[in-house]
């Protein structure tokens, strides 16, 4: 390396150390400014021969986490020490002894919870898993361990451009599912953002540069409607004496397209593309009542939409969010949404979850934004029930029984990421529930025994099944009954961790109470047939009846698909003979399969062969079997990723499809580079329509004819309802590539009548929409 870069590196290495020195000012003594150089020096010298993908040097990275530690979460110098550290335990020939020895046993145990775990027995999810678990488990410890690891992801994800494209959709799926989730349960709304717009930019780089295009091109215009909308606002609240201060912002990306894709409308359609911010400087007594005050004056001058009232300051979110949104018509006919907050309430916002922690610690190390801590007295009774209660969740699951690490991991983001609402018991007590929470769940959270015994409710005093969603304000009276069992139904519509544990208990016991009686009835019939019940005549039943496990054999008995009949033929001389042939049965077994061979090899083929052309190609796939996914039925022009099901075997997901976000996040060593061939003119692939509109006569006729006649397109399943004068359909169709489809959906949408035409998975996923 020549002395001239050189020199430049080490000038922006001591730049990122100054600004780390800068920020310290007011929250650090000088003893402990001192430990931050030490930790920097031994960061520099453990790290000096390291580079990063990019090229630069390694230690960059331990100084963006500092930064972003100071700046993005307000914590101080201990955070810091650990973040210069972070990666030295991990990275290099220090241990966490020396690190202890150095700075302390409380840098050395979070050092240790950021230290990856190397290795584990069990396949790579296990590994993958183990690392975010151990992190959520060492947070009840001292959360300034989740706090630095969201920092370094966030790092990484900005750095993420110098990774191999597996890597970058292996680690953005993984970001999205977890990561992002994560800082919005603890409040980081600013950083969970960008964690969503950076996986998306990697995820589906097409649709993140339109928007933000799009962004760019309409700042100008939108900076001057926000003028406009906002200076009468400012007048009035003026006039009235009120401190105050306003900031328009445009949402996320990210957000921006959930909007488009959940409402299918274009970007120009998408009503509430930015907010405008009100922060009013009041002392925390009145701070409440001022926000309603503003309120009162916002919605004087422009008329709100009553439906779109969210009051975050009656009613707290469990991470302490507090804030007042509302959505106002303005003078040129668009929607905005305003949001009221306290410069105390604003701080939360910002900080989350580590202004609590922060306050709670009343260490030197705190920062002096005294609002702030007074905001967090205000509201940290209610606050540390909800995060105490989040985290008892949360260690339940990963210290429960689960043994299907990919349920455990969905259960863990369902408890991340949820929306909350508020109900009540007959004597008015509130409690919060995860969004889409039925009876049963709440049945479960007041007690056990009380789930266990549903058989209903009465919601609003209306009855109602156990299975019934809940919503905010509703009043639940539980209705039990002695003789109710729990089914094993009830794990397909429980939402919460909570009760589906106590379900899964009671199925278990209710199992073993099966195996019990199973095992009594067996031992009745072998007597009844002088039969001696041990082990041997055990083993030869299993034998006749090809079960395996003992406790398989005693709830077929049970359950009576063992008969008293077939337990005495076992013993009788068929039984016998059945039992001396057995040895020959692999032998006639092989000769069946034989047979079938060519006709089986030949049905594959057949199906493989059908469209030679709609083949993928990627690294190292070449004459592997690739299958479409049947969840959202990729067609020749998507996006696309594939995930390794075997050796010889394949599975196409489109980008933005949730399973496959889900796969990525599980299973990332299994991503395989796939893109489609130029050459498939004669493919055709299996994609859905939803169509909306008026029932006019020949409406019907005029579909079909486009689809059939204009583009030629088979059909494999049409769908049509209608009721009082609206008419809905859902079309099944395979058709060339994505480019046919938009064309084909184009057409369809000039016929008279029609009101909206959209792409679908399939049936099956629109008719869960019509439910929802």
């Amino acid at each position: 390396m020549n002395k001239e870069l050189q020199d430049k590196e080490f000038k922006q290495i001591l730049s990122y150390y100054k600004e780390i020195q800068n920020k310290l000012q007011g929250r650090a003594n000088r003893e402990q400014k001192v430990i931050v150089r030490k930790a920097f020096n031994l960061a520099f010298n453990a790290h000096k021969t390291m580079r990063r993908r990019s090229g630069e040097p390694y230690i960059i990275h331990p100084l963006q986490v500092a930064i972003i530690v100071l700046e993005q979460m307000n914590l101080g110098a201990t955070s810091v020490v650990c973040a210069l550290l972070h990666d030295t335990v991990e990275d290099t020939d220090y241990t966490l002894k020396d690190i202890d020895t150095m700075f302390g046993t409380e840098v050395a145990a979070i050092i240790d919870g950021l230290t990856k775990i190397e290795d584990v027995s069990d396949t790579y999810i296990s590994l993958q898993f183990e690392n975010f678990k151990k992190i959520l488990l060492y947070m009840s410890k001292d959360p300034r361990v989740i706090l630095i690891k969201l920092a370094d992801r966030l790092h990484n994800m900005r750095t993420l451009t110098f990774m191999p494209l597996e890597k970058q959709q292996k680690i953005a799926s993984e970001t999205l599912y977890l990561y992002a989730p994560l800082a919005h349960r603890l409040g980081f709304y600013n950083i969970k953002s960008e964690l969503e717009d950076l996986s998306m930019k990697y995820q589906d780089p097409g649709s993140y540069n339109f928007i933000e295009n799009k962004i760019k091109s309409t700042e100008e215009s939108r900076e001057l409607f926000i003028s406009h909308f906002i200076q009468p606002i400012k007048e009035a609240l003026v006039s009235k004496g009120i401190k105050f201060e306003i900031v328009g912002r445009t949402k996320s990306i990210y957000s921006i397209w959930q909007k488009m894709t959940k409402k299918q409308v274009p970007f120009e359609e998408v009503y509430d593309l930015f907010a405008i911010r009100i922060i009013i400087d009041v002392d925390v007594e009145h701070q409440k009542s001022a926000c309603w005050s503003v309120y009162s004056v916002v919605t004087d001058i422009y008329k709100p939409n009553k439906d779109r009232l969210r009051d975050w300051i009656s009613t707290p979110k469990g991470n302490g969010y507090q804030s007042l949104h509302t959505t106002v018509m303005s003078r040129t006919g668009k929607w905005v949404e305003v949001q009221i907050r306290s410069k105390q309430m604003d701080a939360i916002a910002e900080n989350g979850f580590a202004a609590h922690w922060i306050y709670k610690q009343k260490e030197s190390y705190i920062s002096d934004d005294n609002s702030a801590q007074e905001t967090v007295e205000d509201n940290q009774q209610t606050y540390e029930q909800n995060i105490e209660t989040w985290l008892f969740n949360i260690k339940e699951i990963l210290q429960g029984k689960e043994s299907d690490q990919g349920e455990m991991i969905a259960r863990v983001k369902m408890n991340l990421y949820s929306k909350e609402i508020y109900v009540f018991t007959p004597k008015g007590d509130e409690h919060t529930m995860p969004e889409y929470a039925t009876v049963l769940d709440f049945a479960y959270e007041i007690d056990d025994k009380l789930g266990n015994y549903c058989i209903g409710a009465k919601v609003n005093n209306k009855l109602v099944p156990p299975s019934h969603v809940l919503r905010t304000g509703d009043q639940i009276e539980v209705i039990t009954s002695q003789k109710q069992k729990v089914h094993e139904e009830w794990l397909s519509f429980a939402v919460t961790s909570k009760a589906k544990d106590n379900i899964s208990n009671a199925l278990e016991r209710q199992r073993q109470l099966k195996i019990n009686q199973g095992k009594a009835k067996l031992k009745e019939y072998l007597k009844k047939y002088n039969v001696e019940p041990d082990t041997a005549n055990r083993d030869k039943l299993m034998n006749f009846t090809q079960i395996n496990k003992q406790e398989d054999l005693y709830l077929a008995i049970y359950n009576g698909r063992i008969t008293e009949a077939a337990i005495k033929k076992c013993f009788s001389p068929v039984g016998l003979a059945y039992r001396t042939l057995k040895p020959l049965r692999p032998v006639v077994k092989w000769f069946r399969g034989f047979f079938k061979l060519f006709t089986v090899n030949n049905a594959i083929h057949r199906k493989l062969n059908h469209n030679p052309k709609t083949v993928l190609l990627g690294e190292n796939v070449l004459e592997i079997k690739q299958t479409i996914a049947t969840c959202c039925n990729p067609v020749a022009g998507d996006a696309v990723i594939a995930f390794s099901l075997s050796d010889n075997e394949i599975e196409v997901h489109r980008v933005n499809c949730s399973e496959a976000i889900q796969l990525s996040a599980r299973y990332g060593d299994r991503i395989v580079k796939a893109k489609w061939r130029v050459d498939e003119e004669n493919a055709e692939f299996l994609a859905g329509i939803s169509i909306k509109g008026f029932d006019n006569k020949g409406l019907v006729s005029n579909i079909t004819g486009i689809i059939y006649k204009d583009f030629e397109v088979n059909c494999r399943s049409v769908r049509v309802e209608t009721s009082e004068g609206l008419f809905e359909g859902t079309i099944m169709l395979y058709i060339q590539n994505v480019e046919h489809l938009n064309k084909l959906i184009a057409r369809l949408k000039l016929i008279s009548g029609i009101e909206k035409v959209e792409r679908i998975n399939s049936y099956y996923e629109e008719q869960r929409k019509k439910k929802k």
